[in-house]
């Protein structure tokens, strides 16, 4: 017997065999167990997520010799040609290759006629948005009020190219794109099932090639066990998909978080060897970029991952707002990196151009990076020749004199602002800082109160963090507690958003009471725009 493609051997034969798409099966199920059919449906979505599979379960549902219901029996004789594709009352019709209005008629011209085996006539129309306006309006009438005894199933991966004439006939349902961990799932059930041999780490890498189609993760699966030889392994499905692993992606970070141009070029050098798809290595890094935004924001990628420790490192050692601008500055470069004369030298002007730019800080209470002067230390060469070699995350030379400082009392009566004005922190560790409140301090025992909301800032490694920081400014002999509970003052986080807000109330207060303004308005019925005005920055 000849070999069957995991795409066709594991098509779903039932509606519980789907996967996510919980919400059509849902729907389509109660509809045939209700008795409540429609004569139109219209399944959209991206290609290999279920359209035509949903269609042919539907299909069979209608038709079983059992009855209809939502779970075909799938032994009897319909349902076995059903899935066979010999059904002679499941029509099913390629759009694509049938656009001109005489194949159109000449298809509903058995419509009237009863169906031959089954309950009803199932006309399948795959790629409908394919017809021709001719072929469209030659449907209408027919898709409209069809005889009992037929029920349209379209299938489209592009419905907006679709007259509303049509849409407005049919019940339409969007098939969702499938997640990482759904395809991932199903690949591992299918490989245990099958008895093959796999790894975790390759199942990922294939399924985020797959963009969303569980099609495409079946076919690039089966290409990966013939490329390993009867396993998947990461290795070689890396090379495979001319991807590489995620620790040369973290290197790069890791050179760009210490402001290291030297290295950040070395370690593309490296990575450069492995012959890389440079716009796949873009992407990569900018699924890692997104994993440490959620980090920094909710304390949490929202997922599973042996890279875990890696993420936390990185969400605390580059400051928030640099996370987000090399996220843009990597967008762009999507755009950008088929324009240079190579992908590696344009890959490299992206990451040049993350580490030369810098974003403008704003505010009255700000916590500076550290890592923010090491970046542009590494931007002049020429000053770097009168120092020692930096460290892999040098420090600021205001933060080592600091540091070697014992004694920098706490002002009496100061606040917590007041405490951490001026400390070296980024990430997770500046939000942290940003979100408590002071409730004692004594014998150099600092105690700091976080909010429920908030505690998921709170891990080890971000209060080491404000903790030495603090040490760093107040002396080496502070200690450092953090509770939980109801805050009774403002954090700095409030008080500079409550700051923010008196600012705008105030430019807007002053724009309306500007005769200018006033005039407009009284003379041309003109309108103030309050969401349009935004306070000016002295120096602006």
């Amino acid at each position: 017997m000849s070999y069957e493609v995991l795409a066709r051997k594991w098509r779903p034969h039932r509606f519980d065999e789907l996967v996510g798409q919980e919400h059509v099966v849902q729907a389509l199920s109660n509809a045939l167990d209700n008795d409540r059919l429609h004569h139109a449906y219209l399944f959209t979505g991206t290609r290999g997520v279920g359209k035509t599979t949903l269609a042919r379960i539907f299909a069979k549902s209608l038709n079983c010799e059992e009855g209809v219901s939502s779970k075909p029996c799938g032994k009897c004789s319909i349902c076995r040609e059903v899935d066979e594709g010999r059904f002679v009352d499941l029509i099913e019709v390629d759009a694509a290759s049938r656009t001109k209005v005489d194949q159109t008629r000449e298809l509903l011209e058995n419509v009237p006629y009863a169906p031959v085996r089954g309950r009803y006539k199932v006309y399948l129309i795959d790629e409908v948005h394919m017809f021709s306006g001719s072929s469209f309006n030659a449907l209408l009438k027919t898709l409209e009020e069809p005889p009992e005894h037929v029920k349209f199933l379209l299938a489209t991966t592009d419905p907006q190219k679709m007259p509303m004439t049509v849409l407005s006939r049919c019940l339409q349902f969007s098939l969702k794109r499938m997640t990482l961990e759904q395809i991932t799932g199903q690949l591992r059930h299918i490989l245990e099932t099958e008895k093959i041999e796999f790894d975790d780490a390759a199942l990922m890498a294939l399924a985020a090639a797959a963009d969303g189609s569980m099609r495409d993760a079946l076919s690039l699966l089966d290409q990966a066990i013939a490329f390993g030889g009867g396993e998947v392994r990461q290795q070689q499905v890396e090379a495979m998909l001319g991807s590489v692993s995620r620790d040369y992606v973290f290197g790069l970070l890791d050179a760009l978080s210490s402001g290291d141009g030297a290295m950040l070029l070395k370690r593309i050098g490296d990575l450069a060897e492995r012959a890389p798809d440079f716009g796949g290595v873009l992407d990569e890094l900018l699924r890692i970029l997104h994993n440490i935004a959620l980090m920094q924001i909710i304390g949490t990628t929202g997922e599973e991952s042996p890279e875990t420790g890696s993420y936390e490192e990185l969400a605390g050692a580059l400051p928030p707002e640099d996370v987000q601008l090399y996220y843009q500055i990597g967008l762009s470069g999507k755009q950008e990196i088929n324009l240079a004369p190579d992908a590696r030298s344009g890959f490299e002007m992206i990451l040049l151009r993350m580490l030369a730019f810098r974003p403008e800080t704003q505010g009255e209470w700000q916590v500076t990076g550290g890592q923010q002067p090491a970046r542009n230390a590494a931007l002049r060469p020429q000053q770097a020749e009168s120092t020692e070699a930096p460290a892999p995350k040098p420090r600021p030379k205001a933060s080592q004199e600091k540091s070697k400082s014992t004694a920098n009392p706490v002002p009496a009566g100061a606040d917590w602002g007041q405490l951490i004005e001026g400390i070296q922190l980024g990430g997770i560790s500046k939000q942290l800082a940003a979100n408590c409140t002071l409730e004692h301090f004594g014998d150099n025992h600092l105690v700091l109160l976080l909010s429920e909301q908030h505690q998921a800032l709170k891990t080890e490694l971000s209060e080491r963090r404000l903790q030495e920081a603090l040490q760093q400014k107040h002396g080496s002999s502070l200690s450092l507690e953090i509770r939980v509970g109801q805050q009774q003052a403002e954090t700095p986080a409030q008080q500079l958003a409550r700051a923010e807000n008196e600012r705008l109330e105030d430019a807007r207060r002053q724009m309306a009471e500007d005769p200018l303004v006033q005039a407009a308005q009284k003379h041309f019925d003109a309108t103030l725009l309050e969401d349009s005005v935004k306070p000016v920055t002295r120096g602006e």
